[in-house]
């Protein structure tokens, strides 16, 4: 067996010789001038090749620590942007917690009366709004207080019970008054009043802190902020596909942009990461290399010791690699190259297409700064010649198109003109109601005079619609218009009760809620009903379980009880198919259910589904409609209406 291996290496070995031979014989046989080619090929080739691998193994050295110096530089510096956000959100805690009044307020065994309660709100109040305003990335501060007696403030003081299933509620107490700070993955809003925002991926970071009156807790104070402002860097909408920041709470979960298509479309290099940075910990080091698929990626982080937490850069070091072998076989290639025939097509490219290229660059600069020339001279074909042909045509075509356009915006200017000149005015329709009512006064005619004041009141509350919601006091006035407007029609007047306590009257309603269950009741309640008193009566009391209850109850003919099982059975169907089922009544009762339908379906649009309507009635003696609504004050009255609205 041995002798037929060393007689096969022979074999191998006299193959070998024989063609090295023939090669040096077909090398001997060439010039001198190709020989000596040849030589330099050699000479030169090899050993360049063997330095560029040498010198770009350095220089891939050298990029990469340039790459952790670049990502540690970005991690001190997004750590001095999270050290200020948490500052802040200290600073505005501690300003909170500064403020007496509302240490009182959410401490006292008794609930104030509204005037305290508007006097605190004008003051103590509108600082803590300040503060959040004054700090626009603090997205909420809250104080919750577990006080049966206070009224939630929104949106900022709130009862405990909202946070009480949280489960950093328990641990909280055991810090002794010390700071917590959680990150969560959400910006779920504990008032439920928009349903959108709770499907947005919204990762926040809170600071939450007990609130103690010497001795006695009396409450926990809540600073948060979006991660998007908390860590900028991190959360920016600028997509690199080659790295990326994160955060990291001390229980090891990253918080990441996942629309980032570095690592959010990447789950294994999530997994690697999460890995990776458990073993850091373990090892107390702040930067490592890992492979993922066989591509490289450095991993750096650095601590924010205030709040538990890391931020971390993962940068890819795969385009270092593909950079450093490309630049190398380029460096290679160009060694081949003679410097003569670069020298020559340099000069080429200087005196036949740098030249025209340069000239038709200076026009373009001309039209972008709003120089229009009327054309570019260059002679001679090739591209540069066609693309100065197409530059050409295009300054014609610009100039063809702002003439069109300045006739355009001249024609659109003299439509407006006349349209304005068409146009009536509300103020007009207006004052021709407070003439015709001087008129109606002149003439001693005082129930017409009455009348276009109502009719005039309804028209500016109807025409005045810069919110959804208004206070009770506005929608009771609105209807009291409304009563004195149709009492014209009736020889018997209908009779408007109102039984509300006045500290109700400036709790937040829907605009135009209680306006078509009146009208409902003012076309339908006493149709076909002998002569008798018309009363509408209007109750409105606080339930602590329900919130705000309010009866519309009129003593009309009242609605049959199967009728009475369909209407309600339509109100709160999400379909169409109770409006169908009333098409059997007539008409105007289909009009009814609609407009109750309609009332109910917005109150659960605004407040949420456990508040609504419902009607109760019993035939011949009267008909109820039943509102449950949260309480809110609408803070400053109806002067304080429009403010409202616009900060919901």
């Amino acid at each position: 067996m041995n002798e037929i291996q060393s007689g096969s290496e022979s074999i191998m070995g006299r193959k070998f010789r024989l063609h090295l031979q023939s090669a040096t014989n077909w090398l001997g046989h060439r010039s001198m001038q190709s020989r000596l080619v040849a030589a330099y090929i050699v000479i030169l080739l090899i050993p360049s090749i063997g330095v560029s691998n040498y010198l770009f193994n350095q220089i891939r050295d050298s990029y990469i620590n340039d790459t952790f110096k670049q990502s540690q530089y970005l991690l001190e510096m997004e750590k001095v942007n999270v050290l200020n956000q948490i500052e802040a959100m200290e600073r505005a805690a501690q300003l909170t917690l500064s403020k007496s009044e509302i240490l009182d307020y959410i401490s006292k065994d008794e609930e104030l009366p509204i005037e305290e309660l508007l006097d605190l709100y004008r003051g103590a109040l509108t600082d803590m709004i300040n503060i959040q305003i004054n700090n626009p990335n603090i997205v909420h501060l809250r104080l919750f207080a577990n006080n049966d007696h206070m009224s939630e403030v929104w949106p900022i003081i709130f009862h405990e019970r909202r946070i009480q299933k949280e489960p950093w509620y328990a641990k909280l107490d055991q810090l002794d008054g010390k700071e917590m700070w959680i990150f969560k993955e959400q910006d779920l809003d504990i008032l439920h009043r928009y349903v959108t925002d709770v499907n947005e991926q919204m990762p926040k970071v809170s600071l939450l802190r007990v609130m103690n009156s010497g001795s006695k807790r009396i409450g926990i104070i809540q600073v948060e902020m979006l991660l998007k402002q908390f860590s900028p860097k991190a959360f920016a909408n600028i997509k690199d596909d080659g790295s990326q920041m994160m955060l990291a709470d001390g229980n090891g979960t990253i918080f990441m942009d996942d629309n980032q298509p570095f690592v959010g479309s990447d789950p294994e290099l999530h997994q690697a990461i999460l890995q990776e940075f458990r073993e850091m910990n373990e090892q107390g080091v702040k930067e490592k290399r890992f492979s993922v698929n066989k591509h490289p990626y450095l991993l750096v982080s650095t601590p924010v010791e205030q709040v538990s937490a890391h931020i971390l850069n993962v940068v890819s070091l795969k385009n270092v690699d593909e950079r450093v072998s490309r630049a190398e076989r380029q460096i290679i290639a160009a060694n081949i190259i003679l410097i003569g025939l670069l020298s020559f097509i340099t000069y080429l490219m200087n005196s036949f297409i740098l030249k025209n290229l340069r000239r038709l660059t200076e026009a373009m600069k001309k039209v972008r700064r709003g120089e229009m020339p009327t054309g570019l001279p260059l002679g001679g074909g090739g591209e540069i010649g066609e693309l100065a042909h197409h530059f050409n045509k295009l300054i014609h075509t610009i100039n063809e198109l702002i003439a069109q356009g300045v006739k355009k915006q001249a024609l659109t200017k003299e439509a407006e003109l006349r349209t304005l000149h068409s146009q009536i005015d509300s103020h007009f329709l207006y004052n021709t109601l407070e003439n015709i009512k001087m008129l109606a006064e002149m003439e001693n005619q005082r129930t017409i005079s009455d009348s276009l004041t109502s009719l005039g009141g309804m028209m500016r509350y109807n025409f005045k619609w810069s919110g959804e919601y208004v206070s009770l006091q506005d929608e009771l006035r609105h209807i009291q218009n409304y009563i004195a407007v149709m009492n014209i029609r009736f020889d018997e007047p209908i009779q408007l009760e109102l039984n509300i306590p006045p500290k109700l009257l400036e709790i937040e309603v829907l605009k135009m809620s209680l306006q078509p269950i009146v009208e409902n009741a003012v076309k339908h309640a006493w149709t076909g009903v002998e002569e008798s008193t018309s009363k509408i009566l209007i109750d409105v009391i606080e339930d602590e379980d329900a919130g705000i209850i309010i009866r519309l109850r009129d003593n009309g003919m009242g609605i049959k009880a199967a009728r009475l099982e369909r209407l309600n059975e339509m109100i709160h169907t999400d379909n169409s198919n109770g409006i169908s089922s009333e098409k059997e009544a007539g008409k105007g009762k289909q009009a009814f259910g609609i407009g109750l339908r309609n009332v109910h379906q917005r109150i659960r649009l605004y407040y949420g589904k456990s508040y609504g309507l419902q009607v109760y009635s019993r035939e011949g003696q009267f008909t109820e409609v039943v509102i449950t609504l949260p309480k809110v004050l609408l803070m400053g009255g109806s002067s304080g209406y429009e403010n409202n609205a616009d900060r919901r």
